[in-house]
């Protein structure tokens, strides 16, 4: 917060977010303590834009819960991603993506974070089909491996009927071809 001392270029005053296709609001923002924490939003209110004096801007293409959560870390430097273990995978998802978009690397790598350490039974099948539609190798790898190692627990918790992604079921199979493999591998060698 020490950027905002001294630094005549920062703008001034409140704005209010007009969030998705509802246009819910996020009110009373201030304009300077965004641009000290986010590049975007230096370059969104920086001189000669015309969001520097606008008191509404319009935000598309996410939801208010996330936006909001957005907006408190950026404020606040805390991480809000709601309650329950599906609820929370599924805000880290939306709030990495939104820090990715706003350059807050700090909360992109804490959404990631917090994204590894929710893989579990329920979480899987989801969060894998998403670690593929957005490129992320580290994610994909680590719920592929829990996949394979905690097969019946993600099967009875419902995940192979959320899988909604063909390419992705195409690899889960995949990998479960070659653990067979394996398994046969390992029982000739035994019987040799």
């Amino acid at each position: 917060m020490g950027k905002m001392w001294g630094d005549a270029t920062l703008p001034q005053g409140m704005v209010t977010f007009l969030v998705g296709d509802d246009e819910e609001r996020v009110e009373h923002v201030s304009k300077c303590a965004l641009c000290v924490r986010s590049v975007f939003f230096r370059t969104m209110f920086g001189i000669g834009m015309k969001e520097r004096d606008a008191a509404e801007v319009t935000v598309l293409e996410t939801d208010l819960a996330s936006f909001t959560a957005l907006v408190r870390y950026l404020l606040t430097d805390q991480l809000d991603l709601g309650e329950g273990e599906g609820e929370q995978a599924r805000r880290a998802l939306v709030l990495r993506q939104l820090a990715h978009k706003y350059q807050v690397p700090r909360l992109e790598l804490l959404c990631a974070q917090a994204l590894q350490e929710s893989v579990g039974p329920a979480t899987a099948v989801p969060l894998l089909e998403a670690a593929h539609t957005t490129g992320d190798g580290r994610l994909l790898a680590q719920c592929r491996r829990f996949v394979a190692d905690h097969a019946a627990e993600v099967r009875a918790s419902g995940g192979v009927e959320q899988l909604r992604d063909l390419g992705v079921a195409k690899g889960l199979l995949g990998d479960a071809l070659d653990q067979v493999a394996e398994l046969q591998k390992g029982a000739l060698r035994s019987h040799s």
